[in-house]
């Protein structure tokens, strides 16, 4: 099994499938089949926001800039960019790039997707801080944000695709959604929805670094023995969710390969504070008293057999923010029967665990788990399983249950990427609201000396542990199936995001 070190870049995961200029056609050959646990929810780069939809965003879409590694940052459908006052950026757009109907790129089609990203219903709050995008000519572009922002480029390196004006005004939202086009270096050719999508290079690409390989396909695959299975037969090349029981059966194989890693996807318990109805959750102490009740060691070592690293807060360490003094709420039964008592349920109560199924390493086994040892402190928990796509339109309209299992990273290195969108009021992803924390993650937002921003975050993060929105359980290790006849796959340490630069297949 090979390794990679954790530098934690982290949520998103995207495959860029190119070459180094002259080893193939920009038609590439051959075909490689990815399979993941669940299936995107939307083909719209600006109405979802999940990893599994970004994989398939980043390979059909491109940003105006592109992260290639902690703290690095490269040049995409922007040439060039810089700050011309506090408020302004101004970005230059590349000449001669063509979405996949033949259409140039412009700075309209920037200032449009920008537009089109900031609107209520867009899932990312990354892009809140963006007061106006205005093109000033043909390929040129100043973004304005309400106050300086201090981590701009990165929110540009962040999701922030660009899609074709003329195309979805003509066409509509609907159809675009049915219909995707994009500038990326792979362009949409079919989906059965729950099953897979499709992809062939794109044979216009602008970059110095085409497809390598014609054919794409995401496929689905729930059950994780299953995945293990399709990747045994050669029915795909790339298995993600590889189960850890399953990586020693898998390396007796001479044509396959195990890649592991941390994946900077911190898993955690999230409560529906927010729901209507009176749910024990909503007093603080019965939150504490299920982060008492939770050993997260014992999660990590029997029910992940070791394919996590335990958490104290939502920050996973390469991030900007985290704070390695800031201990998790130990394991301690007493303490948690003592905090029921305290909120008036000595005797304790029921309550609903949801879980998602085949998105996270054995989530529904962790969610179990969480539901046996909040049973033994006299909350009865019984689990509720959804199907992916269903777990997100409840989860996105604050329709799961009081307790629920979800994961985030965070590919911005940056706390602002993780705390707003999961714990200010409003937010898109929040079941939460705190005023004193809105107050300090805005403050951090705009404050351009970074230690001061440092020590906001830890005001904040101090009280996340106090108030317990959530339980934060571990960061996800990454264990991922790979053909030995697909090269050069090497996804960046400490994430579910696949930047494969120089992906080939080798032999017939």
């Amino acid at each position: 099994m090979r390794t990679f070190k954790s530098t934690a870049l982290i949520l998103l995961a995207s495959f860029f499938l190119f070459a180094l200029p002259g080893v193939v056609s920009a038609a590439g050959q051959g075909k490689i089949v990815i399979v993941q646990g669940v299936d995107v929810s939307s083909l719209d780069p600006q109405k979802a926001s999940s990893s599994v939809d970004l994989n398939f965003f980043s390979t059909v879409f491109d940003g105006l800039l592109r992260r290639t590694g902690e703290n690095e940052l490269s040049l995409n459908l922007a040439e060039s960019y810089r700050n011309i006052n506090p408020t302004t950026w101004e970005f230059k757009i590349r000449k001669g790039v063509f979405f996949h109907n033949g259409d140039s790129l412009t700075a309209a089609d920037v200032a449009f997707s920008y537009s089109r990203t900031r609107k209520a219903n867009n899932p990312l709050r990354a892009f809140s801080t963006i007061r106006d995008v205005i093109a000033k000519d043909s390929y040129t572009v100043h973004i304005v944000t309400e106050k300086p922002d201090p981590i701009l480029p990165k929110r540009m390196a962040f999701a922030a695709y660009i899609v074709p004006e003329k195309y979805i005004r003509e066409k509509g939202d609907a159809y675009f959604a049915q219909h995707p086009i994009g500038t990326g270096r792979y362009k949409f050719v079919n989906r059965t929805v729950g099953e897979s999508i499709e992809l062939e290079a794109n044979d216009r690409y602008w970059g110095a670094k085409p497809a390598t390989v014609r054919t794409l396909v995401f496929k689905t695959i729930a059950d994780p023995e299953k995945r293990v299975e399709a990747l045994k037969k050669g029915e795909a090349q790339v298995v993600a969710g590889v189960p850890p029981h399953a990586i020693a059966d898998l390396q007796k194989y001479r044509e396959l390969s195990v890649i592991s890693g941390p994946s900077g996807r911190v898993v955690y318990v999230g409560f529906n504070i927010i729901k209507p109805g009176n749910s024990p959750v909503s007093d603080k102490r019965i939150r504490q008293a299920i982060s008492h009740a939770i050993d997260r060691e014992a999660l990590v070592r029997d029910t992940l057999l070791g394919s996590g690293e335990i958490l104290a807060t939502p920050l996973v360490p390469s991030v900007f923010g985290f704070d390695p003094s800031i201990p998790s709420h130990p394991y301690d039964p007493v303490k948690a029967r003592e905090l029921m008592a305290e909120a008036g349920y000595p005797k304790g109560f029921e309550i609903v665990l949801a879980s998602p199924v085949g998105r996270y390493i054995r989530d529904r086994q962790v969610a179990e788990a969480i539901a046996d040892m909040l049973s033994k402190i006299g909350i009865k928990t019984s689990v509720k399983v959804y199907e992916w796509a269903a777990y997100m339109e409840a989860y996105e309209s604050r329709q799961l249950e009081p307790l629920y299992l979800i994961g985030w990273g965070n590919t911005m290195y940056d706390a602002d990427g993780v705390l707003v969108p999961l714990f200010s009021s409003g937010a898109h992803n929040s079941s939460y609201a705190n005023p004193e924390l809105d107050r300090l993650l805005n403050a951090a937002r705009f404050e351009m000396d970074p230690e001061k921003r440092q020590a906001l975050y830890r005001q904040s993060l101090l009280l996340i542990h106090d108030d317990v929105p959530g339980v934060f359980l571990y960061q996800q290790t990454e264990n991922y199936g790979v053909s030995r006849n697909v090269r050069n796959f090497a996804p960046p340490a400490g994430s579910e995001r696949k930047d494969c630069d120089t992906l080939e297949l080798s032999g017939p």
